[in-house]
């Protein structure tokens, strides 16, 4: 895996506003996308960024208005190894394997994070049993949650599986329910947010709505209904209909509630959060019900994971906020 990471797009631009002239563009760049300064001095000496068609010395000082035109080497993948991880095996035959992922655990290998991964865990787990399509890195993976999400997930423990369930994925057919603690008062009890999501234009690191024509953005719907008030705060239960990255925290973001602990779209900074740190680590958000059919037997399934004890502590303390 390369040290430029796992940016969905691998040519993209970045231009400069009037506060970024006199800035070095070694130093604008890694700002802008997150990379170390080293990896952005990296693509600089090997051409890989141009102003105006030519390439770009690390120490040139930017005018307002530059636009560099930035294209990452395809990544080279590394071999996961099997490490003996202890795992929370919800249902496991000879297809699919699904697994109550823990908060703080990454779903597969990438930069900063080479190992202690769920993919780390499972091929210890599986002994070599897993689909081999993701490649090295990612093998069985067909769909993941974020770091600091936890709940389940589905693995695919042979090829046929993998197909089969991305296919299920793509068309909607898979329902993954999530559980969700929003800041502010949601009006309504229940709603839909349909707006396409893609990478955010200035800051490369984050997801954002795009509905501009001209840049690179997907389709995505999140279900929402109310499940508790807190008066500042609202629990909800989140049904996607599509699995974007981010989805459900760019989406709550966009309409003025973003998720409690979430400091990449807003949602840190309060008085609750301030008081609870021990408790609130990231966004407070969990993957509680998966529905599929099986790959083989055509059985449809439905598999649950209680919330954890720490999302439960944290309602509990909006509840006694609310005596």
């Amino acid at each position: 895996m390369s040290e430029y990471g796992e940016l969905s797009e691998r040519t993209w631009s970045v231009t400069s506003s009037s506060s970024d002239a006199g800035k070095r563009a070694d130093a604008f760049l890694a700002e802008k996308t997150g990379l170390t300064r080293s990896a952005v001095a990296k693509l600089m000496e090997s051409g890989n960024v141009l102003l105006g068609g030519r390439a770009v010395a690390k120490n040139y000082k930017l005018r307002e208005g530059d636009t560099l035109e930035v294209e990452l080497p395809e990544p080279e993948d590394t071999e996961a190894k099997p490490q003996d991880i202890p795992l929370d095996v919800i249902y496991e035959d000879g297809d699919i394997i699904v697994i109550n992922k823990p908060k703080g655990m990454v779903v597969h290998p990438a930069p900063g994070n080479p190992d202690g991964t769920l993919v780390n865990a499972l091929l210890y787990h599986c002994r070599g049993s897993l689909s081999g399509i993701g490649g090295v890195v990612r093998p069985g993976i067909v769909h993941r949650i974020d770091k600091d999400t936890g709940g389940l997930l589905v693995v695919a423990k042979n090829d046929a599986a993998h197909l089969y369930l991305s296919e299920e994925i793509k068309v909607h057919n898979v329902e993954r329910i999530y559980y969700a603690i929003v800041i502010g008062n949601l009006r309504e009890d229940g709603g839909t947010v349909n707006a396409p999501i893609g990478r955010h234009p200035v800051d490369r690191k984050k997801m954002a709505v795009i509905r501009s024509a001209d840049r690179h953005s997907r389709e995505a719907v999140t279900h929402w209904s109310v499940v508790e008030r807190f008066g500042r705060f609202t629990f909800i239960r989140c049904q996607l209909e599509t699995g974007r990255t981010h989805q459900i925290r760019v989406h709550m973001s966009s309409i003025g509630h973003p998720l409690l602990g979430d400091g990449v779209y807003g949602g840190d900074g309060t008085q609750f959060e301030a008081k609870h740190r021990a408790l609130i680590d990231g966004q407070c958000l969990f993957a509680a019900e998966l529905r599929l059919t099986h790959p083989r037997t055509g059985e449809h399934m439905i598999f649950t994971a209680p919330l954890p004890e720490y999302f439960e502590r944290i309602l509990d303390e909006l509840r006694r906020g609310m005596d």
